[in-house]
């Protein structure tokens, strides 16, 4: 379970958390999650790939991305680690020297589990339509779904995925994710 440790939370309380958890400051609360379980860890690591390939690397789709993996996002005072995390090339273009990012990225996806889905809902999405996020992709192995938004005033269910549907969703449209290979 996400669960609030500690209040008036900086950079240090990330640094000083457990190896065995994932550390975030929202809004001055340090929240502490346990690591993703093998199934989570699955479904990014196969989504991450199939965006990697296309849309970072280029080579079965346009490129034009950088696709990352739990990157660390430092928003005024904001630490927050998504799952999968993509900016388009045009607006950053090159990777940050320092271990985190400052500049939001333009899509984001988090891998719902019974331990962190309420906090990811709750406590991530308003602040990743806050700083500008304009995609955003809630996977949930457990329901084999995927909802996908755009943010306008907040965020705006776009579409719904189920099973073993094919995927052609914003802002990855170009290339078709296969998405029963994330489920299996």
């Amino acid at each position: 379970m996400s669960e609030r440790v500690k209040r008036g939370a900086t950079y240090d309380d990330v640094l000083d958390a457990p190896e065995d958890r994932i550390a975030e400051v929202v809004v001055r609360d340090l929240y502490l999650s346990p690591r993703p379980s093998p199934r989570h860890a699955r479904v990014a690591m196969a989504l991450s790939a199939d965006l990697h390939d296309a849309f970072d690397r280029g080579r079965s789709g346009p490129g034009g991305w950088w696709v990352l993996v739990e990157p660390e996002l430092h928003l005024d005072g904001n630490i927050l680690v998504p799952d999968i995390a993509a900016w388009r090339r045009s607006r950053l273009t090159s990777l940050p020297e320092g271990g985190w990012f400052e500049l939001p990225p333009d899509w984001v996806c988090e891998i719902l589990s019974p331990s962190t889905e309420q906090f990811d809902r709750r406590r991530k999405l308003p602040l990743y339509a806050v700083y500008g996020v304009q995609y955003l992709w809630l996977a949930d192995p457990a329901h084999q779904r995927l909802e996908v938004y755009r943010r306008s005033t907040g965020w705006q269910l776009d579409c719904t995925f189920m099973g073993a549907d094919d995927v052609w969703a914003p802002p990855f449209e170009a290339v078709e994710i296969d998405l029963h290979r994330l489920w299996s």
